[in-house]
């Protein structure tokens, strides 16, 4: 079934952490973990050189967005507190994320592996899936030369795994960090993949881990051999029939070249839960940059929505939503931040709030509907 196909996955190599070594050259070589405040960024010294936060100096309860394999050897990983990052890296340096650098970035590099593998699976801002199937091109040489466009592109580096299938590539690009390149078949499988733990197949996270272990199943290789009615019986028909399947390296999924988003989203989580009287001015002003960003993703990407949503999530964890359908699409940070704001109106707002997001949904082609005309903007309830 999958002998003449033939499937990459290529994954940039910490690819938030290098694109601020580009800006910082100085710090290549060290621990470095991005997602501190801008409070945090480097300050220039009388003599040129800089001075850099450090993970020690942090406090609030803000996230590791990402870090440099120096970071990762002393156990920071992205998803990771800062503060308890701190306690195991306190010199490490921290840096705030600048999105529209990696999002610049990503273009670029997205771009470059275009002119040579132009059919591609988007699946993030550093992850893409591409159709080798009709190159003739052997494996490892036009993995080769992917990377090469990649760094002459954006003096970043990149790890690629080629395999049959998507399940085998995306593992395969992991094995070999950084700027590895693995090709993997289907024979390749007892030897190389099932040693590996359960959760380097993409799906099986950290609870359906901890489910699998409690049946004493650790190894891919375990998974591959525990009877399909027991995966069944724990975790029902379909989610056992594919535990079973893709444990052997089966995966029958092809490459999606075009996908139409079903929304746009953005959201901030606080460094302080935020009250909407007493910090209307801070909340106003997140509030309308949420709105601002999801209307250049949508301008960027040539949609308009019909439909906006807002999303809170209070101090006690508690979350809630709102929507509302627009007569007539809309595009632009104004419409949108006035229709929204209508959903503010329609939520309670005595409690503190740790986090705000805005959604655009019901997206529809720009050049296919009329636009609402502009409107004056909406008093806020914040």
């Amino acid at each position: 079934m999958f002998s003449n196909s033939r499937i990459a996955h290529l994954d940039m190599d910490a690819f938030f952490a290098s694109v601020e070594l580009l800006r910082y050259p100085e710090l290549r070589g060290q621990a470095v973990a991005v997602g501190g405040r801008s409070v945090h960024a480097p300050t220039e010294q009388a003599d040129g050189s800089r001075t850099f936060a450090r993970l020690r100096d942090y406090v609030g309860r803000g996230v590791v967005t990402t870090s440099t394999y120096e970071a990762r050897a002393l156990g920071v990983f992205s998803g990771m507190g800062l503060m308890k990052s701190a306690q195991l890296a306190p010199d490490a340096i921290l840096l705030p994320a600048n999105f529209d650098a990696y999002h610049h970035y990503s273009r670029l590099f997205k771009a470059a592996v275009a002119t040579i593998a132009p059919r591609i699976e988007d699946r993030g801002i550093d992850e893409i899936y591409l159709e080798l199937s009709d190159h003739e091109e052997d494996s490892r040489s036009l993995a080769q030369r992917i990377q090469k466009a990649v760094f002459e592109a954006t003096g970043l580096s990149c790890s690629i795994g080629i395999s049959p299938n998507k399940l085998l590539s995306k593992i395969g690009s992991d094995l070999e960090k950084p700027r590895g390149i693995t090709v993997l078949t289907l024979e390749d499988v007892p030897t190389r993949i099932w040693p590996l733990a359960v959760k380097k197949i993409n799906g099986i996270g950290p609870k359906a881990s901890e489910r699998l272990a409690k049946l004493g199943i650790h190894t891919i290789s375990e998974l591959a051999g525990a009877p399909q009615e027991l995966l069944v019986a724990h975790f029902g028909s379909s989610t056992g029939h594919w535990m079973h399947r893709v444990a052997h390296g089966i995966d029958e999924r092809p490459i999606v070249v075009e996908s139409e988003p079903k929304s746009i989203s953005r959201e901030s989580t606080f460094e302080r839960d935020l009250h909407a009287r007493q910090d209307r001015s801070e909340l106003s002003g997140i509030f309308t940059a949420l709105c601002m960003r999801v209307a250049d993703d949508l301008k960027r990407k040539g949609y308009a929505c019909r439909t906006v949503g807002i999303k809170l999530r209070y101090a006690d964890f508690r979350s809630v939503t709102r929507d509302i359908t627009l007569r007539h699409g809309v595009s632009d940070g104004s419409r949108i931040r006035q229709a929204a704001g209508e959903c503010l109106k329609r939520v309670p707002l005595a409690k503190k709030i740790r986090l705000l997001g805005v959604r655009a949904s019901g997206l529809i082609p720009v050049c296919e509907v009329d636009l609402d005309p502009a409107a004056a903007q909406a008093e806020l309830p914040f």
